[in-house]
């Protein structure tokens, strides 16, 4: 990255649509924080929900992930049941650059309230709308927020572009523009 990385991502966002709609990051009274960091991009959790019901399921498999009905939800905020998780999507709509590599992290916020957020990275020439896995590790139910901070990219510029991208393998999850339940 340059001397200015925040100047960087700005840049990308804003004039190559990476990430969209792009927000400059500013306290927000209230709110869990969101867009542009030091290094990377703090993105908002959709209104958009869906909460699985487990109801004679015996075992989870991702290969049989189908077995699962989820419920869909919308709203301001949505509640994970305890030990349980829910899943989620972005508010951005990514566009990852050939020769970048965008890894994800929750954020303090949750994790400090037995949150664990999962994202995998996002490859070279990924586009998309990010589907998220929200755990909650505690025995009470917890809340989480529709508009506002989630977790946290972070950038990898490489030297040179990838000889395979993402889009090139004709990826399973490319260009969602819903959550996405697990493809085998």
């Amino acid at each position: 990255m340059t001397a200015q990385p925040d100047f960087w991502i700005r840049k990308m966002a804003k004039y190559y649509g990476m990430i969209e709609p792009y927000a400059d990051l500013r306290k927000r009274a209230g709110k869990i924080s969101y867009g542009a960091s030091s290094y990377g991009y703090d993105f908002r959790l959709s209104d958009e929900y869906k909460i699985p019901d487990f109801t004679g399921i015996k075992q989870l498999d991702p290969k049989g992930i189908e077995k699962i009905q989820f419920k869909d939800y919308k709203g301001r905020f949505c509640l994970i049941p305890p030990n349980s998780y829910i899943l989620g999507r972005s508010l951005e709509y990514f566009r990852i650059p050939r020769n970048i590599l965008t890894l994800c992290q929750g954020k303090s916020t949750y994790a400090r309230s037995g949150i664990i957020v999962n994202v995998t990275p996002l490859e070279p020439e990924w586009e998309g709308y990010i589907t998220i896995s929200l755990v909650n590790a505690s025995t009470v139910p917890a809340r989480v927020y529709s508009g506002e901070g989630i977790a946290q990219a972070i950038f990898i510029l490489a030297e040179t572009e990838c000889r395979t991208s993402y889009a090139d393998r004709k990826g399973k999850y490319q260009k969602q523009k819903k959550i996405r339940l697990s493809r085998v």
